[in-house]
């Protein structure tokens, strides 16, 4: 598998996440789970800091670093509880995902890096053949919307996307998938 799909089913949703946790650290299970629920490009998710979300209201303010346009999203349930567990485990924190690693230098703060957090999904995809990457959160979330029968111009407005061709394409929609659609749906 070479093209990076949106991972299909519960079941490889949640053996992603455990093996995640299992080999890599809770932090990385948790920006998966995170980026499912939330369905930000990864360099967003990456740089929330606590500051910038307010807990109260479930929401979370950002300026797109793609598109450069501003954007306010709902957290979820499961979302928010991340960033409550993540919050009271490390009070000091100032992002979200924040790297521990002991090559930083002393002082300085920042987050997980899109390289590190690329390498471990890639892992965990392979170990599961599965085609997993950064982007497997976004399309993986607009699969399953679809499966769940939101219309496509709904989920071009959730993933931000130009037009509902791109994110047909973004979510692996296949054309036996519309072929189905004509038995499912006689009137």
């Amino acid at each position: 598998m070479n093209a990076v799909e949106s991972v299909k089913t519960q079941d490889q949703l949640h053996a992603i996440e455990h093996l995640l946790s299992a080999k890599h650290g809770r932090i990385y299970a948790d920006v998966w789970r995170f980026g499912l629920n939330t369905a930000l490009r990864i360099t967003d998710l990456l740089n929330i800091r606590y500051s910038d979300i307010d807990s109260a209201k479930r929401l979370y303010t950002l300026k797109e670093g793609k598109t450069g346009k501003a954007r306010t999203i709902t957290l979820n349930q499961t979302a928010l509880a991340i960033v409550e567990r993540r919050r009271s485990e490390n009070p000091g924190d100032e992002y979200l995902f924040q790297s521990h690693s002991p090559k930083l230098k002393r002082g300085v703060v920042q987050p997980l890096s899109r390289v590190s957090v690329s390498r471990k999904f890639k892992a965990v995809g392979d170990e599961l053949n599965l085609s997993v990457n950064t982007h497997s959160m976004r399309k993986s979330r607009g699969y399953a919307m679809f499966a769940a029968g939101k219309p496509v111009e709904y989920i071009s407005k959730v993933l931000n996307h130009s037009s509902t061709g791109v994110t047909m394409r973004y979510i692996g929609i296949e054309a036996e998938d519309i072929a189905k659609s004509y038995d499912e749906f006689e009137l």
